[in-house]
């Protein structure tokens, strides 16, 4: 790896036309006083930062489940996944990773399998590390059909300064672990609810990396 590959990351084509509108306003700054000018450069080298879209190396080993996305484990309970979903009205281990506005916000697949489900419902934009964020904002909810035959969601929940989810796949699609399907952006969270009995390997305040960080194993069951 280069030196500067450690500092510049690729950035994903949803971001290009927020950093356009910022690098514009930040030249009209500049033309009004020039400290407003260098303002609006921090400003743009900030969204430019927000968007980007690093490569990530997900581990091979069968049976994984991984984050999906970066940030900060903050909840980790167990909770009925969302109606819209069409999976049994039972109460899942839920792991919710709370993204900050300076978090990648690219989410990646947990899990390898097909998307069963896709389902929007608009919402508040409450502050998404509130445990009632999950119920009451705005998201977007995948149902994953895995290799097994178990299924397993990912909830995309749009936070305080969220206002747009955006998804990449529709039922039916096949995705691999860790393959990017979607983005929230500017701050905002992502609810995992594993398979029955599947048991989390991680902590509250835990830091994560998409498509990196294990959140579980499938054949690490809860003993009963």
């Amino acid at each position: 790896m280069r030196m500067r590959d450690t500092f510049i990351k690729p950035m994903h084509r949803e971001g290009i036309r927020f950093v356009a509108v910022f690098a514009a306003a930040t030249l009209l700054l500049f033309l009004i006083w020039e400290p407003l000018g260098w303002i609006g450069v921090g400003l743009t080298v900030w969204c430019y930062y927000f968007f980007r879209d690093p490569k990530r190396v997900t581990p091979a080993r069968p049976g994984l489940i991984v984050s999906p996305a970066d940030g900060i484990v903050s909840l980790i309970k167990p909770a009925v996944p969302p109606a819209e979903l069409g999976m049994e009205d039972v109460p899942l281990t839920r792991v919710s990773v709370f993204m900050s506005v300076f978090n990648c916000h690219v989410n990646r697949s947990p899990a390898a399998g097909q998307v069963a489900a896709v389902a929007y419902r608009p919402g508040k934009f409450l502050n998404a590390s509130l445990d009632k964020a999950s119920v009451d904002n705005e998201r977007n909810g995948l149902r994953i059909r895995l290799e097994d035959g178990r299924d397993l969601a990912v909830v995309q929940i749009a936070g305080l300064v969220a206002r747009r989810i955006v998804c990449f796949v529709k039922p039916g699609d096949r995705l691999d672990r860790g393959e990017r399907f979607g983005l929230i952006r500017f701050g905002s969270r992502l609810d995992v609810y594993l398979p029955p009995g599947v048991v989390p390997l991680v902590a509250i305040g835990q830091t994560m990396i998409a498509g990196e960080t294990v959140i579980a194993r499938l054949d690490q069951q809860a003993e009963a």
